[in-house]
């Protein structure tokens, strides 16, 4: 039984809660802890960390929100729920298990850049959701801003997303994240916050919610606890849950489960805190319940019912996933056996709505399914950072069948580059099956591009893009849908360097390779036979030996010899690797080294599977 409560007759109106949109970069995590400070959260004189949401050392790293995170604070005795919800759409799962708890969002967008390809595909999931919207225009500080034209913008945009009346009726503030500063007017002298709390009282409503109505709470997210075990994050949708009452887990089958809620914890700032009771429409998160998966709703004994579950968009990328079967398998790595790999995937199959994991056709491995290789490549090196060791396939896109038409995924391109640069561009997309959209010249240089193109064509791509626009190319995109399959492409135009034998790399071997290609390794490296070393000048593989040393004799040459002086390469990064790979190749990802290989690494076992296929 799949029911839920159409007719909502109360609220609560001591609290709110929102999530914040934003394309990756644009200012999110810094005004979230603008607004810890300015809401008391802190006690004065205190020492905090800057972005405080940004947790996991990968969005440290990177300065980008990859998981869906969950704050408070108070402001004028109404507590507001944040979420800081991911800019890219690769980690679109995290976007759309966070809107299913939330009455409202801020969307966040640069007083220079605009609306970018990531917020237009978080934005139109909050729309599809009947959120109300309140704009923040960011840094208008910067030399280049244009707040009223981005104001214009948003508005194209939201009409071009079927935003209702009401939507289209948002307040728009002006914002200085760094310094804490929102206010109405740009012409308005800004001191704090304020008006960006006041709005969001103003604005967002109240969780709604049936008074005959008995507990009910959608699960959106999962944790893990060493002191509690496994955690249910969610939304009380109708009811008043209590400490050790007796629930039930109502899952996809529809069966109810008994269990015990042992602990209740709220949000206070980005910390939890224990509380005895929760209200309808507060963010909670349930200790003491073990089998329980995104989607399933908890709610009491006597009156089983389940919530709509989670709907998330069907993966458009696969990857193989194997264990390292190299000669340098276990050196590096502690978990190194393919069921340990499957664990830890399965592991992240409970926390990631978006991925599905299946074992692979042939038997070697598993096939995990998600939105975007970026989001493949965050998985894999988490895994790594944890001790993981293994080998991944080039990533695949995931053809559809209707009809008895082959359907591929289509993306919708924007680029931003240098005029000059704008011929390469159109060029090498259109020799990729792409097709322009659209042409912008502001006549200040630079163009804005738009292309539809599949979604294989961009595998591999970004690195070349890159190099063609001098590094001065922004390029993004966004899944608009499926279409015909438009016939295959050449895809790298390169071949590879491939080790012939085991050893250690020397420079005069190096020095003597330079002429055939970019090399990927230094001098003093570990090879073996089938390891890639660099990328051929031409369209075939070529074997090599990276281990050659100097024959050196006893007869004096006239003067000294030549110093070996190697070109420096640019490190190899997992995106990188993974993008450069062709089908017949992997990865090996250990957590000391990211290696290129065949998946065949005997040079005479290639050539026999050469002439069989």
């Amino acid at each position: 039984m799949n029911t839920e409560s159409k007719i909502k007759d109360s609220t609560t109106p001591s609290i709110r809660n929102i999530a914040i949109i934003a394309h990756v970069d644009h200012g999110k995590t810094t005004l979230v802890d603008a607004m810890f400070k300015q809401s008391g959260l802190f006690r004065e004189g205190s020492i905090q960390e800057d972005r405080l949401m940004d947790s996991m050392d990968l969005e440290r790293e990177r300065g980008i929100t990859i998981a869906a995170k969950n704050c408070s604070i108070d402001w004028k005795g109404v507590k507001i729920n944040i979420l800081d919800t991911p800019g890219h759409a690769d980690f679109g799962g995290e976007v759309e298990r966070a809107l299913s708890m939330v009455d409202g969002a801020i969307l966040l967008v640069d007083a220079s850049e605009g609306p970018l390809p990531q917020t237009r595909f978080v934005l139109s999931k909050a729309l599809q959701n009947g959120l109300p919207i309140i704009l923040v225009v960011n840094k208008i500080d910067r030399d280049d801003a244009r707040p009223l034209q981005i104001v214009d913008q948003v508005y194209d945009l939201l009409i071009d997303l079927d935003a209702n009346e009401h939507q289209l009726e948002f307040p728009v503030l002006f914002a200085i994240g760094k310094e804490g500063i929102a206010k109405t007017a740009l012409e308005d002298e800004g001191k704090n916050l304020v008006p960006l709390f006041d709005a969001i009282l103003e604005v967002i409503p109240p969780p709604h919610y049936c008074s005959s109505e008995p507990f009910q709470m959608l699960v959106s997210d999962l944790s893990y606890s060493d002191y509690l075990g496994r955690l249910a994050i969610g939304k009380v949708v109708h009811g008043i849950i209590k400490a050790k009452d007796s629930m039930v887990c109502m899952g996809e089958t529809g069966k109810p489960k008994p269990l015990n809620v042992s602990k209740i914890q709220s949000y206070h700032g980005p910390a939890l805190k224990e509380v005895q009771s929760a209200l309808p429409g507060d963010i909670i998160v349930l200790a003491g319940i073990e089998d329980v998966h995104i989607g399933d709703t908890i709610c009491t004994k006597e009156t089983p019912k389940a919530l709509k579950r989670i709907n998330v968009d069907e993966p458009t990328v696969s990857m193989r996933f194997t264990a390292n079967n190299g000669p340098y398998s276990g050196r590096e790595g502690k978990y190194v056996q393919s069921a340990r790999i499957r664990e830890r995937l399965e592991k992240e199959l409970l926390k990631n709505v978006s991925i599905r994991l299946e074992n692979a056709p042939d038997g070697d491995g598993f096939i995990l399914k998600g939105r975007g290789e970026f989001q493949m490549a965050i998985i894999i090196e988490t895994m790594r950072r944890e001790g993981f060791e293994l080998c991944v396939g080039r990533p695949e896109v995931i053809l559809r069948q209707e009809n008895g038409k082959t359907l591929e995924p289509i993306e919708h391109l924007f680029v931003d580059c240098e005029e000059i640069f704008s011929g390469v561009v159109t060029e090498k997309l259109s020799r990729r099956k792409g097709r322009m959209t659209g042409y912008v010249n502001h006549e200040s240089g630079r163009v804005r591009l738009e292309f539809s193109v599949p979604s294989r064509a961009l595998i591999g791509y970004r690195d070349e893009f890159l190099t063609d626009t001098r590094g001065t190319g922004i390029m993004n995109s966004y899944l608009s849908g499926y279409e015909e399959y438009r016939g295959d492409f050449p895809g790298r135009f390169t071949g590879s360097l491939v080790a012939d034998r085991m050893g250690e790399s020397v420079p005069y071997a190096l020095y003597n390779l330079e002429p055939r290609g970019n090399l990927f390794i230094t001098a003093g490296v570990p090879v073996y036979e089938g390891m890639i070393i660099g990328e051929h000048n031409r369209d075939n593989d070529l074997d090599v030996n990276p281990c050659k040393e100097k024959k050196l004799t006893n007869m004096r040459a006239s003067g000294k010899d030549d110093a070996v002086v190697l070109t420096p390469i640019v490190p190899l990064t997992l995106e990188r690797a993974i993008q450069f790979i062709r089908d017949d190749e992997m990865v090996e990802v250990t957590p000391a080294s990211i290696r290129l290989r065949k998946r065949i690494l005997k040079a005479q076992d290639r050539k026999v599977s050469g002439k069989k296929k």
